[in-house]
């Protein structure tokens, strides 16, 4: 029969060469049955149930074993690439690519999310990513907000098709996405949002990165580690590159038609 899309985002936090990483990870499976066998094995590691994340002490490259263990047909993805936390290249707890987060895994990872905070240009600046797919999700944390980054596939509605498509780059079953804009999302420029300050990258840069409020080290944002890990140039498009739109969501389109 069909088989669709079952997805979870599940915490991995870990110390690694004396630093704490935190990341989040998106897995795709095609069954419910092998949901209950990765929950099995999860189990072992930690308690699934202490929150709608599962959040697991054990690395990256250690969950995508497990995973792939179950079942080859499952697809592991890094959730919301840039973000400051949780995510792969996160200022707070990331990597500078995939490979010294999956190290032997890496070639198992065929997408990754760009997130609310980053579009697919951004990530076209880094040619470390050139080898995977950029897809958007919306969040189900925010029911009222489901749609507002979708992905765009010219194949059957299956799991298997889905797969393919995500798996083979180049392909024309993979059209595009919808995307959320980038300097809407609350991790785009750096700052404190306790200290009400959003600065670009270039003026904390003059300020060495240290928040005028509280004195202390500013969040670097989404688009301060693009910069970093960047090796274009702002407007490179890779040969391969899924073109892209970006749309505000209807509820926002209110908001500010309204001034509520």
């Amino acid at each position: 029969g069909t088989r669709f899309l079952l997805t979870v985002e599940i915490s991995c936090i870990y110390s690694k060469n004396g630093r704490v990483r935190k990341i989040h990870i998106l897995v795709f499976s095609p069954t419910i049955g092998i949901c209950d066998k990765i929950n099995t094995e999860l189990g072992k590691v930690g308690n699934l149930k202490s929150d709608g994340r599962p959040i697991l002490g054990l690395d990256a490259k250690e969950l995508a074993k497990i995973i792939l263990n179950v079942s080859h047909d499952c697809l592991i993805v890094p959730a919301h690439l840039y973000t400051p936390w949780f995510s792969l290249f996160g200022s707070r707890s990331g990597f500078d690519s995939i490979e010294e987060c999956f190290e032997n895994y890496t070639k198992y990872i065929y997408a990754g999310e760009t997130g609310l905070s980053s579009s697919p240009d951004m990530s076209w600046r880094n040619s470390n990513l050139d080898k995977i797919v950029l897809i958007s999700n919306s969040d189900a944390h925010s029911p009222q907000k489901l749609g507002r980054e979708v992905n765009v596939f010219d194949t059957e509605l299956t799991y298997n098709h889905i797969y393919d498509a995500l798996k083979n780059k180049g392909s024309d079953k993979f059209v595009g996405t919808t995307e959320f804009y980038p300097e809407e999302g609350k991790y785009h420029f750096d700052g404190h949002r306790k200290c009400n300050i959003s600065l670009s990258p270039k003026e904390a840069l003059a300020l060495n990165n240290i928040c005028p409020v509280c004195k202390r080290p500013l969040t670097l944002g989404v688009l301060h580690r693009v910069d970093e890990l960047a090796d274009r140039e702002p407007g490179f498009v890779p040969k391969q590159a899924v073109p892209f739109h970006s749309l505000l969501p209807l509820s926002e389109l209110i908001s500010l038609a309204t001034g509520k």
